[in-house]
């Protein structure tokens, strides 16, 4: 059986893989500007139409689309039109079956609109991750995500259903005790969750059912919905603790789908499962100015829809910074790779230093079961400037002396000062004393 579910596209050469994105976007830009009133002003703010985009390099001349625009455009449309998607969308309304959001965290959501023909691409690349992690027809899938209208939630769903697998829809609103309780009922074979609750349910496991987590029965465990699945110590952490195989991978309801694979090369990344419909670009996180998608570049992702119909987004800048490989894995599997590091919003400038949160959990998790890994940036103001030193609230492991506790402290500065070129203040905290979270962790902490 192919480890492949779609080998005709996914295995596709490069070259070859190219110039299916190209001959899809040329297509895509005609269809957003004769649909969109949005998508037409983007081109007016170039000087430029459809026509004049022959290559990638053309495309890139053509103004980002942001989070705040989507936002006030889908304002706009409900106070103009009465739904939030007249402006963006590009199919009629009698064609639009779905809606799908970001979880609104950090403001209002932001909505992809679909039709029947995108519902079934994004069934398709959800379907592609879990059948190269080797989920096959049969499988239990568990899923502890947020649900309702998210992407983690329905599209998610759907896309298990698709693929023939059996999903467990229990979301993460009823805590600990309801996941536990339905991984008793229904005996999964597999988790999605993520990581932050993935580490907080083998902590929990033996307090709430007198097991431990790697008596769950569980093969795999799916991260998902914030960085830490590509970390190797977090990794580590997880299959030790489930006595599973552990996948990071991302994409809900939208056209942009990555997965990793069980390589050992570090930095461990995902592989993107949907370059046929979705085109990466990445740009400076300040200057948003195009960069090279070459080996180890670093920049904000760009994601521009391809061959989709309802509310195409392009050229949009999602705030996720990745890494970025284009030479083969040693998994054999070709294709672009990437690893997320952090969010451009939550970046901190600690005495000139750029530090994401995500970079200061790596560090931690190394360390465990020396501290538990759990964590707070305790800021006085919002950032991205930090004034001194960063401060780290951080629990320490269970029975350890305060000698040891100085020597960890030693250590982890050694750490922190050859890994991200800064040199945090510590607050130590007793172990399981930090808030633990069911959703994404939030690990700055800003003063009231």
């Amino acid at each position: 059986m192919s480890r492949l579910w779609n080998k005709a596209v996914e295995a596709m050469p490069h070259t070859q893989l190219r110039d299916l994105q190209l001959t899809r976007l040329r297509a895509q830009v005609a269809y957003n500007f004769a649909n969109s009133p949005f998508f037409k002003d983007k081109f007016a703010t170039a000087g430029m139409r459809p026509d004049d985009v022959a290559s990638f390099a053309d495309f890139a001349r053509l103004p980002l689309m942001t989070k705040a625009e989507l936002r006030t455009a889908q304002a706009e449309s409900l106070e103009r039109f009465g739904n939030p998607y007249a402006l963006l969308a590009c199919a009629p309304p009698e064609k639009i079956v779905r809606i799908n959001a970001t979880s609104g965290t950090t403001g209002v959501p932001t909505l992809y609109t679909l039709t029947a023909k995108d519902v079934a691409t994004v069934n398709e690349m959800h379907a592609r991750k879990y059948w190269r992690a080797g989920i096959r027809p049969g499988n239990v899938l568990l899923q502890a995500l947020s649900l309702s209208m998210f992407t983690g939630g329905l599209p998610l769903s759907q896309g298990i259903q698709h693929m023939g697998a059996c999903v467990v829809p229990v979301g993460v609103e009823g805590g600990i005790q309801r996941v536990l309780d339905f991984i008793n009922l229904s005996r999964p074979q597999a988790l999605i969750a993520t990581p932050s609750f993935g580490q907080y349910l083998i902590e929990e496991c033996p307090k709430i059912s007198g097991r431990e987590a790697a008596d769950l029965g569980l093969a795999w465990f799916f991260c998902a919905g914030e960085p830490g699945g590509s970390d190797p110590a977090i990794r580590a952490a997880l299959a030790n603790g489930f006595d599973a195989r552990v996948f990071d991978h991302t994409g809900g309801g939208h056209a942009f789908h990555g997965i990793s694979c069980e390589a050992d090369d570090e930095p461990l990344a995902m592989h993107m499962t949907s370059e046929d419909h979705c085109l990466l670009e990445i740009v400076d996180p300040v200057t948003r100015e195009p960069l090279t998608v070459n080996d180890g570049a670093v920049g904000e992702m760009l994601w521009t829809f391809l061959d989709w119909e309802g509310g195409p987004l392009m050229r949009f800048a999602t705030g996720d910074v990745a890494r970025v490989w284009l030479s083969p894995c040693s998994c054999g599997m070709p294709g672009l790779r990437f690893q997320i590091i952090g969010r451009a919003d939550d970046m901190l400038i600690v005495r000139g230093v750029n530090v994401y949160p995500a970079a200061v959990n790596a560090v931690i998790a190394r360390f465990m079961p020396r501290v538990t890994g759990h964590f707070r940036i305790a800021l006085p103001k919002p950032g991205p400037l930090v004034e001194g030193d960063l401060v780290i609230r951080i629990e320490h492991g269970k029975g350890l002396t305060e000698n040891e506790v100085a020597a960890l402290e030693a250590d982890l500065r050694r750490s922190f000062r050859s890994e991200t070129r800064i040199n945090p203040t510590f607050r130590w905290e007793p172990p399981f004393s930090l808030p633990r979270v069911a959703m994404k962790a939030h690990l700055l902490e800003i003063a009231s």
